[in-house]
């Protein structure tokens, strides 16, 4: 797939050479202006007529007509020097890749030093190239009949950087692909329809990755759920004729079991609302209700692939929440597994339920440290738009770990408040000590309130990803679909993780 060398010979041969082009209209220096002795003094004229442009993300291909082994060259438009950062390299590049894909090639060079400068080094640039393959060239095949003819893929990419060891740049890249390839992954999982994708694939999915990574895996049957008191998880479950799944994976990157973080991913695989049901065109894309399970997925992989010296344990509550005979109601009273009760008044919360139950769990497991990650409320999106996760905390040092790690993913957060008067609110209820849904104003804050009661005085970070799960538009790193947000951010932020003083 990747190969690196340092010296680029004119002569060798390739699909198709990738170049990168900073805003510099007075000179040319280093392989473009070779590339102009080459083609006398034409490269040069191509960019003052405009057929060449430095503006960013700007793609232009020319023909060598035999000058060189490579038959054609890609420019990609960097802006100016001073103003380039691993994100927009990684956005350029991915524009890039999508141009790529859409003309078939099956083998590229990157000549990976035009695109390094005193802000961005070559191994940063290689991650960036490596990330951005792997996420915008992502397809979802979909279940579509399909001729049988062969289709072309990007398969072979050749690095050149002159002063970056061969080795550390290969590496480089590979790191990078694995994050765009872990996202990938979660993306796949949310957008496989939710009669394909039951609680019981999850399980079998996590029991792979397990294998593949040899995490520590453990499937908690309904039987066994019972026996444990997860009744806020049971209750969401008693509608639908699947049993629930209770996942958790567990990577051990230090010598003892201490300074766990826990990653805790809401898995409702559909979600009708139960009695509180979703209406016609509410319901359409709740397959992608296990965004937040998905990402913890995709996390876990990162982490199997890369290796940090961390522990971690991952716990995904897996159901769907459909209506029958049995299904829960409004009125209900159900025990969760820390023993706090808890009025239903909105079987559409069933989300919050879930993940109460699940972290938990987490904790049970050793967990100091908790994220979760859902597809919580709608309010997140009256809140913050379609771009922008929501953010709660009970803990501003561990906030401040995820933050910085969504920065370098590229992930938007924001942090909402978790007030008193939104605590007090989860706990009015006359007939048990929470209830799950006291009102739609600042809904997204007491949905995040309400797993607080559960994290309790473990730090915790609460991720509502229900805007940014999906887009319905193509983007420079992606598709119209799922996203796989977070998944990158949990992995950073995994890998980069600073226990805190206590």
């Amino acid at each position: 797939m990747f190969d690196s060398k340092s010296e680029f010979n004119f002569s060798n041969k390739h699909e198709g050479l990738v170049i990168g082009l900073f805003d510099r209209p007075e000179k040319f220096t280093g392989i473009l202006a070779k590339l102009d002795e080459l083609f006398e003094g034409q490269l040069k004229e191509l960019v003052k007529s405009g057929d060449l442009s430095a503006k960013f993300k700007s793609i232009n291909k020319i023909h060598t007509f035999g000058k060189m082994g490579v038959k054609r060259i890609w420019f990609v438009g960097l802006g100016k020097e001073k103003d380039l950062n691993f994100e927009k390299a990684r956005a350029a590049f991915g524009k890039l890749f999508k141009a790529i894909k859409i003309a078939k090639l099956e083998e590229l060079a990157i000549y990976l030093e035009s695109f390094t400068t005193r802000e961005l080094n070559g191994q940063d640039a290689a991650h960036a190239a490596g990330e951005a393959f792997a996420m915008a060239t992502y397809e979802f095949k979909g279940y579509k009949q399909r001729s049988n003819e062969p289709e072309k893929h990007l398969n072979s990419i050749t690095f050149y950087h002159e002063s970056l060891d061969k080795d550390e740049l290969k590496a480089s890249v590979t790191v990078g692909y694995s994050f765009g390839k872990g996202t990938n992954s979660a993306r796949t999982l949310v957008n496989t329809p939710g009669n394909i994708l039951k609680a019981g694939d999850m399980a079998d999915y996590a029991k792979e990755l397990a294998a593949k990574y040899e995490f520590e895996v453990e499937i908690l049957e309904k039987e066994e759920i019972e026996k444990l008191g997860m009744g806020a998880f049971l209750a969401v479950n008693q509608g639908s004729a699947e049993p629930p799944k209770m996942i958790v994976l567990k990577y051990q990157g230090k010598e003892d079991w201490k300074d766990v973080i826990g990653l805790v991913g809401k898995g409702i695989t559909f979600d009708t609302g139960g009695y509180s049901i979703k209406t016609k065109a509410g319901i359409v894309g709740m397959k992608s209700d296990m965004g937040g399970a998905a990402a913890v997925l995709g996390a876990m992989e990162i982490i199997g692939e890369l290796k940090p010296e961390q522990n971690v344990v991952a716990v995904i509550p897996s159901t769907d929440n459909m209506i029958s005979g049995s299904a829960f109601k409004p009125d209900d009273v159900i025990t969760s597994m820390s023993g706090k009760t808890i009025e239903v008044l909105n079987t559409d919360a069933e989300g919050r339920l879930v993940l109460a139950d699940a972290i938990t769990y987490a904790k049970h497991h050793g967990a100091e440290y908790l994220v979760d990650v859902a597809t919580l409320t709608g309010g997140v999106i009256t809140a913050l738009g379609l771009y922008t996760t929501g953010a709660m905390t009970n803990q501003e040092q561990l906030y401040e770990q995820v933050l910085e790690a969504s920065r370098e993913a590229g992930e938007r957060i924001w942090q909402l408040p978790l007030f008193d008067t939104e605590i007090e609110r989860v706990r009015n209820s006359k007939v048990a000590d929470l209830n799950n849904s006291p009102g739609s104003e600042g809904h997204a804050l007491v949905a995040g309130a309400f797993i607080g009661e559960f994290a309790e005085e473990t730090p915790w970070v609460h991720l509502d990803i229900a805007g940014t799960a999906t887009t319905s538009k193509d983007y420079d790193l992606g598709p119209a679909g799922a996203t796989g947000v977070m998944t990158r951010t949990l992995a950073l932020f995994v890998e980069r993780f600073e226990p805190i003083e206590k």
